[in-house]
């Protein structure tokens, strides 16, 4: 028989996941996740039980800045996962207390575990190249000016960010999911891409969503000192070095490549939009590299 949800569920939103068969509230207050099965490599951005796992271990249940909600159980069967939570209702935040959360999370010292996402950007860009790079960009006259250089220089730039320390990520960290407050921690949630990234990249995905300069949120985030996947320990200004380096690269190449994309859907979105006011981001970007 198919897994289906109970019609007392209210539908809350179908999701952007890979491995996302809807989301419910219950009549109790319960969230309910449903997980299909996807990508089986646990290393991959998208690998389907990654939700799951989260939750059922608890590795971000107290972690300062950033946690899960409450884990309310993982039930599995033949056709996929179903995941619950406890409800998060929704907070006021600035985007720059967003940014700080950021910061003491990044600097959590969390052991990775062996399912934790890795190469987020890598798998990105390969499937970018796949579907012909930003040629839509650059043949609708869209692209900014430093559009191919930064193609030409794509695998400079993740060996850039490979050598930068790595710190816990959340792998999606815009507003939407950074909903809800505990004291003065975020309870975010969708940890779908969560593992072990370069400084910076939690950065970048906020500063993609927001209308706040990349600088001006790193100041926000903070001095992070931590100790990276190598045991090293690093300290790393806001305002400059690795942290700015980080969030720069992964928040250009990842809006032109989102811009690229949207020229081949019917509802492009703001991703134009965002390709316009990051402009001076964007022609920075090679200089990182």
């Amino acid at each position: 028989m198919n897994w289906q949800p109970s019609p007392a569920w209210k539908g809350l939103t179908n999701g952007t996941g890979q491995a996302n068969g809807g989301v419910w509230r219950t009549p109790d207050g319960t969230v309910v996740k449903r997980l299909i099965p996807g990508v089986r490599a646990p290393r991959h951005h998208a690998y389907w039980e990654r939700q799951a796992l989260v939750a059922e271990s608890g590795i971000v249940a107290r972690t300062p800045g950033l946690h899960a909600p409450e884990c309310l159980g993982v039930e599995r069967d033949d056709e996929g996962i179903t995941l619950r939570t406890a409800y998060t209702p929704p907070a006021e935040w600035s985007p720059e207390a967003l940014a700080e959360a950021l910061g003491r999370f990044a600097a959590s010292g969390l052991v990775e575990p062996s399912w934790g996402a890795r190469n987020i950007l890598r798998d990105r860009l390969r499937t970018v190249e796949q579907r012909g790079g930003w040629a839509p960009l650059i043949h609708a006259g869209l692209a900014p000016p430093a559009v191919p250089e930064l193609w030409h220089h794509r695998e400079a730039a993740l060996a850039t960010l490979d050598a930068l320390p790595k710190v816990p990520t959340h792998g999606d960290a815009h507003p939407a999911n950074l909903p809800g407050r505990d004291g003065a921690d975020v309870i975010a949630i969708d940890w779908e891409q969560f593992g072990l990234g370069p400084t910076g990249f939690d950065l970048a995905y906020l500063a993609l969503a927001v209308d706040v300069p990349l600088q001006a949120l790193a100041a926000a985030h903070g001095e992070t000192t931590a100790t990276d996947i190598r045991g090293a320990t690093y300290a790393d200004s806001g305002n400059s070095g690795d942290l700015l380096r980080g969030a720069t690269l992964v928040a250009a190449y990842t809006a032109i490549s989102r811009a690229a994309w949207s020229l081949t859907q019917p509802n492009p979105g703001d991703h134009l939009h965002r390709l316009t006011t990051l402009s001076t981001l964007i022609a920075n970007a090679p200089t990182y590299i």
